[in-house]
């Protein structure tokens, strides 16, 4: 078990790496096309990079048990790959939306809430929270005004559409966790890529004029985020959570949030002033306080 719970720690810290460059790429994606439109293509491409992956699973795969376990598993596959994609969907676009409203770095950090906000819902589904999660609540929230606020007691545009971005990936987190043990991960990531798609395309269509010149202007951000980020990243998610903690595995996809950070100040030349690195500092605090082991865990 050891063995698994460290491969998949790896292969979250490497999903953490692919989405905190990520940012880069969706920033730089919008001085060519609109939010809705770089989400849909990127989503859709996501998808389709994933089809070839299952056929060559499928054909790796000789056990009529395995063959028998997922016909039953088809339900939770469809099901959770849908629910998976509208919440994908969802917060992308608000992040997507945030990110020309805000720098890399900040974007990365409130979207890295999440690792506060997974044990907070989690208290719905009786997983409750002690006292260093609420702790560690107050720090984050401490953070996020020296991070965010400016001068007033309100969040800016894009840092308050982050914010609801982090909240929505929460629930993404846990219906991971919920779905992935109980069928294949690879075919429901590339379900949820298909549906996260399909719901951009209709703001896209409604509300963008989507030009295929403007999308092959932006094909090197597209692509990453389409078969790094999504197809390849989101999958890993998928598949590491199977043995892991949500909480636990919230934790290392923050490490997202550093990456952003370094990602921003290397590529971008983005800076933090010294309010907002200290803000950067309390909420990476939080988050590390929030999984530190209990005594008891420690004691075992």
């Amino acid at each position: 078990m050891r063995k698994k719970e460290l491969k998949g720690t790896a292969m979250l810290l490497l999903t953490a790496f692919i989405w905190g460059i990520a940012f880069v790429a969706q920033s730089d994606g919008m001085n060519y096309v609109g939010p809705f439109t770089f989400n849909c293509v990127r989503m859709v491409i996501g998808g389709l990079v994933l089809i070839p992956c299952i056929f060559i699973l499928e054909r790796m795969k000789g056990s009529r048990t395995e063959k028998k376990v997922e016909r039953t598993n088809k339900k939770y596959m469809f099901i959770g790959g849908i629910l998976c994609g509208i919440a994908l969907g969802a917060a992308a676009a608000l992040q997507q939306i945030g990110i020309q409203y805000t720098t890399v770095g900040k974007a990365g950090f409130i979207t890295a809430m999440y690792i506060i906000i997974v044990p907070v819902l989690g208290i719905f589904f009786r997983r409750k929270a002690g006292v260093r999660v609420w702790i560690s609540v107050i720090i984050a929230v401490a953070g996020l005004y020296l991070l965010c606020m400016s001068g007033s007691l309100k969040l800016g545009r894009g840092d308050l559409l982050v914010l609801l971005c982090a909240l929505v990936f929460s629930v993404h987190i846990l219906l991971i966790d919920y779905f992935s043990p109980k069928t294949d991960g690879v075919k429901m990531s590339c379900i949820q890529f298909l549906t996260a798609g399909l719901i951009s395309a209709v703001p896209m269509l409604l509300f963008e004029k989507p030009a295929v010149s403007d999308i092959t202007a932006a094909w090197l951000p597209i692509l990453y985020a389409g078969v790094l980020s999504c197809g390849v990243a989101y999958t890993l998610q998928v598949i590491a959570q199977k043995d892991a903690d949500p909480t636990v595995a919230s934790l290392v996809l923050s490490l997202e949030s550093v990456f952003s950070v370094l990602a921003g100040w290397v590529i971008l030349g983005q800076v933090l002033s010294g309010r907002e690195i200290l803000g950067c500092v309390l909420m990476f605090a939080a988050i590390i306080l929030a999984q530190l082991p209990s005594v008891s865990k420690r004691g075992a």
